[in-house]
């Protein structure tokens, strides 16, 4: 059986152009063939195996320990973010030599999206302390809603991923570094670095434990 991936993804990344400063190698130029493969959930469920210890069996992933729930994810979504990290785009050290093109075809990503993407909703996730929850609403309708959309259900032709429900920890420090569009997270789509640009440390804490708290069905 071939390795598959115990990954650290998703947050709101959308773009397949580069932010400044990133070069042109990285460019995700295996992104169409990957979402143009089938992906089949049984031998997604096969080769997910491996990612378990992190993300647990139900893929509801580990809140202290910052890997997301991945369980109900749209499966473009973590098709994009598994190639962007494979590209040079999304640098994760600790993911590298699994998701190296040389271990892992491009159809185990497919299978492990189609996987993942069709698990129920988990119950229970990360949340925050609860007391910015009025800032978080605020700031959710006026800058984020209308890509991640009203209930947090994100948008899979767009690549724009289903934040209701996910981990506050994981939100938090997704989007301080989409904040930065730099570093680890050079494929942040320039919309968000926009949008969060001017955001304070606690702006972005209130609306990920916002976000934490949304609910919209499972695609």
């Amino acid at each position: 059986m071939k390795p598959a991936l115990p990954f650290l993804l998703l947050a709101g990344l959308t773009a397949t152009c580069l932010p400044a400063g990133a070069n042109s190698s990285d460019r995700n130029t295996e992104l169409p063939a990957a979402l143009a493969l089938k992906g089949s959930p049984e031998q997604g469920k096969v080769a997910y195996e491996i990612c378990c210890g992190c993300h647990n069996r139900d893929g509801s992933g580990r809140s202290k320990a910052g890997y997301p729930r991945l369980a109900g994810q749209h499966a473009t979504v973590l098709i994009k973010q598994m190639t962007d990290i494979r590209s040079g785009q999304r640098q994760n050290p600790k993911m590298h030599p699994f998701v190296d093109k040389d271990v892992v075809p491009a159809e185990d990503i497919a299978h492990i999206a189609a996987y993942l993407a069709g698990l129920p909703e988990p119950g229970g996730n990360g949340k925050g302390d609860g007391r910015q929850l009025p800032r978080g609403k605020v700031l959710y309708d006026k800058d984020c809603a209308v890509c991640h959309g009203s209930n947090g259900e994100g948008n899979a032709e767009k690549f724009i991923p289903r934040v209701a429900g996910q981990h506050y920890d994981y939100l938090l420090r997704a989007g301080k570094a989409i904040q930065a569009a730099t570093g680890n997270r050079r494929d942040a789509d320039p919309d968000m670095v926009r949008a969060i640009g001017s955001y304070t440390y606690k702006d972005i804490a209130a609306v990920s434990d916002y976000m934490s708290r949304l609910s919209h069905p499972a695609p």
